[in-house]
């Protein structure tokens, strides 16, 4: 049923048609309601197999696994193609990925983009407050001052604990799973416990 609702997607704008390119598509979405609101609802019914670790409304059900919800789409999108061509890996992204159809990936980004983040309490106030200044020397240059990223680059704000201190660990570690060189050279400087700040800070970051 969603394909059939994204090729109808497709069909209502001429922008659409003529131009392949996905991050064009997103953008035309983005600036149209009509197209919006339409890309939001075969979203909202692809993500079935998402929603089991990531939630329905984009809030992980697992402290490891990252928020989408408020993440931008175009961002979302990117994602999604890594994992299918092999940039990243993980066992169920790469499989997932590799099964939906282009129209189908810009829908659930559109849908995800539009959730809200259910921000929670640090676990570790004291740290957090350390962490939010190992953040502005660090991290803020390309995250934003409110964690918010940009289209190539995640928000990062209400993020999971467990998952930022278990992502930056793995930067550090130089993870064949984490490709980034700029990500690489930024968290081989960070100590454990400036980690540990980090990822409690940005759980309660809520701009």
């Amino acid at each position: 049923m969603e394909r059939i609702v994204a090729l109808g997607l497709l069909l209502l704008s001429p922008m659409l048609m003529a131009d392949e390119d996905p991050i064009s598509m997103l953008k035309a979405i983005q600036n149209s309601s009509e197209l919006s609101k339409k890309a939001y609802e075969s979203g909202k019914e692809a993500i079935v197999f998402c929603g089991y670790c990531h939630g329905v409304d984009g809030n992980s059900k697992r402290n490891r696994i990252p928020n989408l919800a408020a993440q931008n789409p175009v961002y979302l999108f990117s994602a999604f193609e890594q994992f299918g061509n092999g940039q990243r890996t993980d066992y169920v992204m790469t499989e997932l990925a590799q099964s939906l159809t282009l129209e189908e990936k810009v829908n659930i980004a559109v849908y995800y983009s539009q959730q809200q983040v259910a921000v929670k309490e640090a676990e570790t106030p004291e740290k957090a407050t350390a962490g939010q200044v190992v953040y502005e020397k660090h991290c803020q240059k390309c995250h934003g001052s409110e964690g918010l990223g940009a289209e190539n680059i995640p928000r990062l704000a209400g993020q999971p604990m467990e998952y930022v201190r278990r992502t930056l660990t793995a930067f550090r570690d130089k993870d064949p799973r984490r490709h980034s060189e700029v990500m690489r050279f930024v968290a081989e400087r960070l100590s454990d416990e400036e980690i540990e700040g980090i990822a409690n800070y940005l759980q309660t970051l809520n701009p």
